[in-house]
């Protein structure tokens, strides 16, 4: 091997490539919607909230200048993920990345739970994962080129008291993400999923200054501090460039140090 012409940076330039992000008008769904278009992606930002969507990607069309559009839709909406991914299409030509990274969290002790909450949980972070990832693997395997990254967790990796939705959907899309990588594995795209640790986004604001946080999340981890959420973007644009190529089925931990304690 002639170390000399090793790629080396390039691997990481996403150039002409083009993104779907579920959940990506704010959070860590927008960090890396960020991360992949400061590496030159084109990006779709899918979002409930269609005018939060359409602001943000006015905003990464202005900062990092690429194409960058939005589409209001629900992940557990099938005719709208197909809708999702054939706007894809239209707009840049090819899928070349989805990002699942729309997902909701109820906490509680499971006595104090309802049915309806459990399955609110799973059908946005499990079904909606499912259902966005079919709609765009027609595309992906008539190109023979693709990339699908799963947003689990580390709570679908280790368990923690009073999260049963929460950590039973990030288990299923760890399992997802094994499964499907191995499936799609024969067309050239690379399925794999990242587990964020404790991250302070909306989601979490209501409960960091609780002393159940303080101790058995943010004190877990090595760092002893939330992750910000620029912190994710190494992750993501690794996983959605060239770089990643190797990698099928693998979880990508950004958890301060949680999981190696």
């Amino acid at each position: 091997m002639d170390y000399k012409k090793l790629p080396g940076i390039k691997l990481f330039d996403m150039t002409g490539r083009s993104a779907v992000i579920t959940g990506g008008s704010r959070g860590l769904g927008l960090a890396m919607a960020a991360g992949l278009a400061s590496a030159g992606a084109n990006i779709m930002l899918v979002s409930r909230n269609e005018d939060q969507g359409a602001m943000a990607a006015e905003k990464l069309k202005k900062n990092y200048n690429i194409k960058a559009i939005s589409f209001g839709a629900d992940v557990t909406s099938e005719s709208q993920m197909n809708e999702m991914a054939r706007l894809a299409m239209d707009s840049f030509g090819k899928i070349d990345v989805l990002i699942n990274s729309a997902g909701i969290n109820i906490r509680g002790p499971i006595d104090d739970l309802s049915y309806d909450e459990f399955k609110q949980v799973m059908d946005i972070n499990v079904n909606g994962t499912w259902l966005a990832s079919k709609s765009v693997v027609p595309y992906m395997k008539n190109s023979k080129y693709g990339k699908i990254i799963n947003m689990a967790s580390t709570l679908g990796l280790v368990g923690l008291a009073n999260r049963t939705p929460y950590t039973s959907s990030k288990g299923a899309v760890v399992q997802m993400t094994r499964a499907l990588g191995v499936e799609l594995a024969p067309y050239n795209v690379n399925v794999n999923a990242i587990c964020p640790g404790p991250f302070l986004t909306e989601m979490n604001i209501p409960v960091a200054d609780t002393e159940e946080v303080k101790k058995f999340i943010v004190g877990a981890t090595a760092l002893e501090r939330w992750g910000e959420l620029k912190e994710i973007q190494g992750a993501a644009i690794f996983l959605a460039s060239d770089a990643s190529s190797y990698m099928v089925g693998s979880m990508v931990t950004v958890d301060a140090g949680w999981t190696a304690k």
